[in-house]
């Protein structure tokens, strides 16, 4: 296992891998240049002048930067100094720390580099990255700072794992067939298909390949994104790893979920019995792609409830009764209406709504940030009114809607004292700590 004392440079590696990007800018200026110039006479000389140039300029930069760069861990911080141009020293408390993610892209895979992704208490911009360090040194470093964040001995080693569950290849590429926009996709595909074999031109082709771009594009980048897709339970939270061409692999520390969803489009509900599971994580910056909101992409029913019930210690879903909204709602959403339904426990608050993609939200007490009543005009008109919960930033946006006027301010007075309640009796959480099964807000 690597050692923490001293100051440390990442991979030398590193330098050609966050330079590639520059490189490839580079040529493809340079090529840009050569096909103006094609028509005047190429200075292939010129060219390979300016490209060589400007690869040598990128690669001197990395190389620059990787020299700057230095890590170390003093007094309970881990210390980040970079900076060509301007000198930049960063110190993170580990006892701060939210999460401690693994990536590896495609060029950094190739040379069995990763970077680690250090999450913060403080959200956005609060994350800091090592960009590159050897593949075994990355475990090696992670399993270390849990181990210091946790309070124990940096030699503890990293924590054991149960795999909770595992989407095999064909039922998370017939769940990407399945979703609605995938198929109206293909199908307009064969209809311009069929036109360009009749009509032809290039209008229609043109058409059929924009098409064929947009629907296939995003589903594949989503299966991409999602195959191989494990979850496991340790001390440290829910391990999740995925991905194909760039993997990731992240944890969902104890006690930072803060909102779920389970999400059952029609065709997946109706066929299958599957569900997707999302989810919001307190102080969690993914790549941007989204793939850190989903917990599990494609699952039946019962393995996504068995999830939850470690993702959200206590929850019972079955046992939370939900009441439905009034039937003049459908006023407002004629085809939502019927199963538009909200509940409540002394634990966590659970909402459905959506009708063609059915969508249960789930909010621990203690997790509610703030809560919001709204009324549009023509709720007012009808006499009702929607809760709003919020939550931290990500995909699950709890509501309880359309519900009578005064049901609907009952909801906000009893959530926002079940939220101070559970605030009150909430255990402090922590690394490589599983909170009580048994837990309770009173």
């Amino acid at each position: 296992m690597a050692t923490l004392e001293g100051r440390h440079r990442l991979h030398p590696l590193s330098a050609l891998v966050r330079g590639w990007k520059v490189v490839v800018a580079f040529l493809a200026f340079a090529a840009q240049q050569g096909i103006e110039r094609a028509g005047r006479g190429l200075d292939a000389r010129h060219l390979l002048v300016l490209a060589g140039a400007g690869v040598t300029l990128s690669l001197l930069y990395g190389w620059a930067s990787w020299v700057v760069t230095r890590y170390s861990v003093q007094d309970g911080h881990l210390r980040v100094d970079t900076g060509v141009l301007f000198r930049s020293s960063r110190r993170v408390r580990l006892d701060r720390l939210q999460a401690i993610d693994v990536l590896r892209p495609v060029l950094a895979r190739a040379l069995g580099l990763a970077e680690l992704r250090l999450d913060v208490a403080g959200g956005r911009g609060s994350h800091v990255t090592l960009t590159y360090l050897s593949d075994s040194e990355a475990l090696a470093l992670r399993a270390e700072l849990l181990a210091l964040a946790a309070g124990l001995d940096a030699d503890a080693g990293e924590a054991p794992e149960r795999v909770l569950a595992r989407v095999e290849l064909g039922d998370l590429a017939l769940a990407h067939l399945l979703c609605l926009d995938t198929l109206a996709g293909i199908l307009a595909m064969l209809g311009l298909g069929v036109a360009a074999a009749r009509i032809g031109g290039p209008g229609v082709v043109a058409a059929l390949v924009s098409v064929a771009l947009a629907t296939l594009a995003p589903a594949a980048r989503r299966f991409l994104s999602h195959y191989g897709f494990l979850v496991a339970e340790s001390p440290d939270g829910l391990r999740v790893r995925h991905g194909l061409l760039e993997t990731l692999a992240h944890t969902v520390p104890p006690g930072r979920v803060q909102a779920v969803a389970i999400v059952e489009p029609l065709l997946w509900r109706r066929l299958r019995g599957w569900c997707r599971v999302e989810l919001n994580v307190a102080g969690h910056v993914g790549p941007g792609d989204g793939s850190q909101s989903v917990l599990l992409p494609v699952a039946t029913r019962q393995v996504a409830l068995d999830l939850l019930a470690r993702a959200l210690p206590g929850l019972d879903l079955a046992a939370i009764p939900l009441s439905a909204a009034p039937r003049r709602a459908r006023w407002v959403d004629p085809v939502g209406q019927p199963v538009l339904a909200a509940g409540a426990d002394e634990r966590f608050l659970v909402t459905r709504h959506g009708r063609i993609t059915r969508r249960t939200d789930i909010v621990a007490h203690e997790r509610t940030q703030s809560v919001r009543l709204r009324q549009g005009w023509l709720q007012r008109r009808l006499g009702l009114a929607t809760v709003h919960l919020d939550s931290t930033p990500g995909p699950v946006s709890p509501r309880v809607a359309h519900r009578d006027a005064g049901e609907a301010a009952l909801i906000v007075a009893s959530q926002a004292e079940r939220a101070r309640r559970a605030r009150a009796s909430a255990l402090p959480e922590r690394w490589m700590t599983a909170r009580p099964q048994d837990g309770g807000t009173g």
